[in-house]
């Protein structure tokens, strides 16, 4: 599933996906007041580029455009700091997916990378609430908040990417021969 370089079709899609996270997310900018909602499009659309390209490396390149996207844009609060916010889980699910064993289902794998992604999403915010000042205790009740509620968005993200995977090939958009 991992081949040498990417081409000009993967480098496309990579930059669609992480183009379009970007866009809908400060489109909707959706101010639910639940912990992780986030999560969900950043889990999606994370997934469905590693699905698209099947290469070691590129949820990090997505995240990492992503963050580059919104940063250039205005996207969000933090200013150069949303770089990690977007580059981080990316760098996680990376990880993750090289010490994975490749004989996993594909959702068991997709599960996997976005609870992966959540831990880190959730460890930046405990680094950032101890940064600002917050007790040791309150971080790590704000930090398991937002694991639990993270983690389910993101689940639910990763349950129904394998089936937006076999629509996207059906309709041979995908050029990578396993979906």
């Amino acid at each position: 599933m991992s081949q040498k370089s990417f081409h000009l079709q993967d480098a496309l899609f990579i930059g669609f996906c992480a183009t379009l996270l970007v866009a809908l997310k400060s489109m909707l900018r959706l101010k639910l007041g639940l912990t992780g909602h986030s999560m969900f499009l950043m889990c999606f659309f994370y997934l469905i580029c590693y699905g698209g390209v099947g290469r070691y490396g590129a949820i990090t390149l997505c995240g990492v455009l992503a963050g580059l996207v919104a940063m250039v844009l205005s996207v969000g609060k933090g200013g150069p700091l949303i770089l990690a916010k977007f580059a981080l889980p990316a760098v996680a699910m990376d990880i993750t997916l090289l010490l994975l064993p490749s004989v996993l289902p594909m959702l068991w794998r997709f599960i996997a990378l976005a609870i992966a992604a959540t831990l880190a999403w959730a460890l930046k915010g405990f680094v950032g609430d101890l940064l600002v000042g917050f007790s040791l205790q309150v971080s790590l009740v704000k930090a398991a908040k937002s694991l639990f509620f993270g983690s389910l968005f993101a689940v639910a993200a990763a349950m129904i990417v394998p089936t937006v995977l076999r629509r996207l090939k059906s309709h041979d958009l995908l050029h990578k021969d396993e979906v």
